[in-house]
């Protein structure tokens, strides 16, 4: 059984840590004003496609770099590429295997200045039950109240085993996917 005292202390102290916690757990990612994005090459010819879900927790202080993090969580669910047909075919387990991996996420590691107002954001990516370090350039800019982060890197389909089987030929669908990303964010500081 607690002592009432004991509870009060942890009332107390819990009300401590969520009154001094720092502005930036205000930040928030304005989803009518973001978007992320992936193209591949089919047959040589450029196809985009998006999710439509996700969500980020960012704690992004242009200050304090080595405190600051970014998380990423993207419903693989919500990949459209535009085309009713080959939307039925994303969440199969050839592709994102929807039922098992609902979720792709990306966990910074490090965020270092480039200047300019530029980033390298360093992590780990997950995808379909594979987990591989990327390095991402990020760009910021400032307007108003809003904070747009952009950028886009490079990853291997294959590594991730999305598009197995018969679609691990790359003369069909590439290999190289380049995901792109434009993120419309409140509550960042200055930068």
């Amino acid at each position: 059984m607690n002592h009432p005292k004991t509870l009060s202390a942890l009332a107390f102290a819990s009300f401590a840590l969520l009154a001094g916690a720092p502005a930036l757990a205000q930040q928030a990612v304005v989803p009518a004003q973001s978007q992320i994005t992936f193209v591949s090459k089919q047959m040589g010819v450029p196809v985009e496609g998006q999710f439509k879900k996700f969500d980020a927790q960012i704690a992004f202080d242009p200050a304090k770099l080595a405190t600051s993090k970014v998380a990423f969580t993207v419903d693989t669910g919500s990949a459209t590429l535009g085309v009713k047909e080959s939307d039925a075919e994303l969440p199969k387990p050839t592709w994102f295997n929807v039922p098992k991996f609902p979720q792709a996420t990306f966990q910074s590691t490090a965020i270092k200045a480039l200047g300019g107002g530029k980033y390298e954001v360093a992590g780990k990516l997950s995808i379909k039950g594979t987990s591989q370090d990327v390095t991402v350039p990020v760009t910021m800019t400032q307007a108003g109240a809003v904070t747009t982060a952009t950028g886009s890197f490079p990853i291997k389909r294959l590594a991730f085993k999305i598009g197995e089987n018969e679609w691990a030929d790359t003369s069909m669908v590439a290999d190289d996917v380049q995901v792109k990303f434009k993120l419309a964010l409140t509550g960042v500081g200055k930068i």
